[in-house]
């Protein structure tokens, strides 16, 4: 039987060239909806927590295809309101290393959570994610729509990635799973 082992290493290596992606929040302030939607992407740790999130909900099916990313929508812009009201969240950079860490934990191991539970972890989730964020709005009501929307296109493609015509195999979805939590953990060290 092969072993997905080498390429969690492979993933590993690859993040390891990559560390100035590693956070999204170097402190400049978002002034519109475009530097808004391509935010997420500047950072790995949006990035990943955002696709495992529609990766998880897609796995799961049903009401959670929904539920979930809307959750994390829902959650980020409240998060993301409060640390535009300016306050301070002590911790929060290794809270969202911590959730990309979680997330990456829940896919790998194919965790079996009660819907409340999937639900309250996401809402924490986000309301991190939301809150550093928010502090780089810069009172920038454009620049959290285009947020929230880029937001969603990565639900949407974790989902795409987890359905039933594209669906990775267990194998990849748990390797996946096993990377985004050595990404996490990573951030966590770094």
């Amino acid at each position: 039987m092969r072993t997905p082992f080498p390429s969690n290493w492979a993933l590993a290596l690859g993040l390891l060239v990559l560390p100035s992606l590693a956070l999204a929040h170097p402190g400049h302030v978002l002034a519109s909806a475009n530097a808004g939607f391509l935010h997420p992407f500047s950072g790995l740790d949006h990035l990943l927590a955002m696709l495992a999130v529609g990766l998880w909900a897609g796995r799961l099916g049903g009401a959670a295809r929904w539920q979930l990313p809307l959750m994390f929508m829902a959650v980020m812009m409240l998060g993301a309101l409060t640390g535009l009201a300016g306050s301070p969240l002590p911790g929060l950079e290794s809270g969202i290393a911590a959730s990309v860490l979680a997330l990456g934990l829940i896919l790998a191991m194919r965790l079996s959570l009660q819907r409340p539970l999937q639900l309250g972890l996401v809402g924490l989730f986000a309301l991190l994610h939301g809150w550093a964020h928010g502090g780089e709005l810069g009172a920038q009501v454009a620049a959290l729509v285009g947020m929230l929307l880029a937001t969603g296109l990565l639900h949407g493609i974790g989902l795409l990635l987890a359905h039933q015509r594209f669906a990775l195999a267990a194998t990849l979805q748990r390797t996946l799973g096993a990377g985004i939590a050595m990404a996490g953990a990573w951030m966590l060290l770094a």
